[in-house]
């Protein structure tokens, strides 16, 4: 059973989510929480394995919730949901430690799907997101000295517990490939490929693929096209 709380401050909104996720035999609702604030402190008391969390919301928005519901270094991963596709959303969310993002206007279907995927580790960004998602990354990253140059990855100590195998599959997983992809161009199982992802993720400290990615563009593995 995976549990969900719900955090949004329109009534009408957090009512059909609950409708939609109670019909599943797979999913239980442990509240509702009607802002930020309200979000954090119900995830220290009920632990859900998700937080459906809306972005705007008064005082507290769902930006700064999500990053101190995972900084808190409990189990509960965070899928922001949004009316406004927009790309500094997507950025800030992912960045402050969210596992997936999707629009509200998504259908039942995709909701029901992310939440599923976040609750067992997977990453969720809506589909029309991705690539922009990766092409506005990079231009917030820091600035590249002149020492740069010398494989700044190599000299980065996030990436010191990694075999050389992890840091290839890393690199890969940086640039988009699926796990399916990685094992057909480096010629190794599907189920290898998983076990090197697990223990990049554990390695690094990386909560998800999404943030596993962020750490390839952060580290230097990864550079814009």
């Amino acid at each position: 059973m995976t549990t969900v709380l719900i955090a949004d401050d329109q009534p009408l909104q957090r009512l059909g989510f609950r409708m939609l996720l109670e019909s599943q035999d797979d999913m239980s609702v442990l509240g509702e929480a009607a802002n930020g604030s309200e979000a954090v402190r119900m995830t220290a008391e009920l632990h859900p394995d998700v937080v459906l969390m809306d972005v705007r919301m008064p005082g507290l928005d769902g930006i700064e919730a999500t990053r101190r519901i995972t900084a808190a270094g409990d189990r509960t991963r965070v899928l922001i949901l949004t009316t406004f596709d927009l790309d500094e959303y997507a950025y800030a969310g992912l960045r402050a430690g969210a596992s997936g993002f999707l629009v509200k206007d998504a259908q039942p279907e995709e909701l029901l799907s992310g939440v599923r995927a976040v609750a067992t580790g997977d990453a969720v960004v809506a589909p029309s997101l991705t690539r922009r998602l990766l092409d506005a990354y990079v231009h917030h990253l820091p600035p590249k000295s002149p020492t740069d140059d010398q494989q700044p990855s190599a000299l980065d100590p996030r990436l010191s517990p990694l075999t050389d195998r992890e840091r290839e599959i890393l690199t890969v997983v940086g640039r988009g490939w699926t796990n399916t992809e990685i094992a057909t161009r480096l010629h190794l199982a599907e189920s290898t490929v998983k076990t090197h992802v697990g223990r990049i993720l554990a390695k690094t400290g990386s909560r998800d693929r999404i943030q596993a990615v962020i750490l390839a563009y952060d580290t230097g593995l990864v550079n814009p096209s």
